[in-house]
């Protein structure tokens, strides 16, 4: 049997630096999320005076039942997943076959349509434009003007391409062509089952960004039936905060000035529950392709 190597005195002490380091980050990380989900289900007395600064104290659910009261909510979480699933969608028919066709040595002219691709990362058409452009196509108040100018991203476009440049041989489509492969089945039969770890990563970039945009749909939706999740939220806090800063200040609303203050903090902690529990719920099921995804992704550019 090989003896085990011993550590030197160096090696713990860098062992210790990094496992103190660890629990460091560990605290940075968690402690936010630990104290708004106290917050969110303690008694705001208790939260704006600074009593509770990591476990709930004096439980209670108003803040929750606040938010799920509204019937916006449900409506909103509708049209959210509709927007996310439908976008993500969208994302992946566009991304991956374009990454992949960039990836290809064999495409004319993909030095040029890349370096088209990334002035886009530094130059865009400014807002104003951008809205002429979304309403003289019709898309004002719609899904699609939420969705169809973002239909991919430079930057996913790149970790995509330099997937497949890193994973996808060259030998692989060549004895694909000899056994008379087309590339239509050469991507849709091959390359795409080698590829659900970078599939996974997009769908999980570009879901998270579709669940956490409100700004398009402020600019471009008009109807509130189409709002999505994050923009009724927005709204919900907005009129808790202005309900909570209104009235004549006099000895006679003081104090109930003062309580709609409280619960207006209230109903924002639980509204950053409600706004980020889907997304965590999610994520656990997609670490393992994300991790190898960005990896394998990144490696080489």
């Amino acid at each position: 049997m090989v003896s085990a190597i011993k550590e030197t005195r160096r090696d713990r002490i860098f062992l210790a630096c990094n496992y103190l380091f660890l629990f460091l980050a560990l605290v940075i990380v968690a402690y936010p999320i630990i104290y708004i989900i106290s917050a969110s289900v303690s008694t705001p007395k208790y939260v704006s005076s600074g009593e509770m600064w990591l476990w709930p104290m004096g439980l209670t659910f108003e803040g929750y039942e606040r938010v799920f009261r509204d019937p916006q909510i449900w409506t909103g979480y509708g049209n959210t997943i509709l927007y996310t699933v439908v976008g993500t969608l969208v994302n992946l028919a566009v991304t991956i076959p374009a990454a992949y066709a960039l990836s290809r040595k064999d495409f004319v002219g993909r030095n040029l349509f890349m370096g088209i691709f990334m002035v886009t990362m530094f130059f865009s058409g400014g807002l104003v434009p951008t809205y002429l452009l979304i309403k003289d196509l019709g898309m004002v108040n719609t899904m699609w003007a939420l969705i169809l100018p973002g239909a991919t991203s430079v930057w996913n476009l790149i970790v995509c391409r330099t997937f497949f440049q890193s994973n996808i041989p060259k030998e692989l489509q060549e004895a694909a062509e000899i056994d008379g492969c087309s590339n239509f089945r050469l991507f849709f039969q091959i390359v795409l089952p080698l590829s659900t770890s970078i599939i996974a990563v997009m769908a999980l970039f570009f879901g998270v960004g579709h669940w956490n945009s409100y700004f398009s749909a402020m600019i471009y939706l008009n109807d509130d039936a189409k709002y999505p999740l994050q923009l009724v939220l927005r709204q919900i806090l907005v009129l808790q905060e202005m309900s909570a800063q209104t009235g004549s200040i006099d000895a006679a609303t003081a104090t109930a000035l003062n309580n709609r203050a409280e619960v207006a903090a209230l109903v924002k902690y639980a509204v950053i529950i409600v706004a980020t529990l889907p997304v965590i719920v999610v994520y656990p099921f997609l670490q393992r392709y994300f991790v190898q995804g960005v990896m394998i992704g990144s490696v080489k550019g």
